[in-house]
């Protein structure tokens, strides 16, 4: 009975030793976030590589849909 207790021990401890590593995939971004992707994803209003267009969105999101104290009205 012990040496059964020991075996799933063991082998439990083990079971961690295959876990694959989370790291990134290799895509490596050395753009700012503001010059962003040119794709239909893109939000409404906001133009590539202006900075001020992209914090103003941010802060349009910050105050309209990210704001929990709006929501409970």
């Amino acid at each position: 009975m012990m040496r059964l207790l020991m075996l799933t021990i063991v082998l439990a401890g083990l079971s961690a030793c295959t876990e694959k590593p989370q790291t990134l995939s290799g895509v490596k971004s050395d753009v700012a976030p503001f010059q962003g992707a040119e794709n239909q994803f893109a939000a409404p209003g906001w133009t590539r590589g202006d900075k001020t267009s992209w914090e103003q969105g941010l802060k349009a999101r910050a105050q309209n849909t990210q704001n929990e104290y709006s929501k409970a009205k």
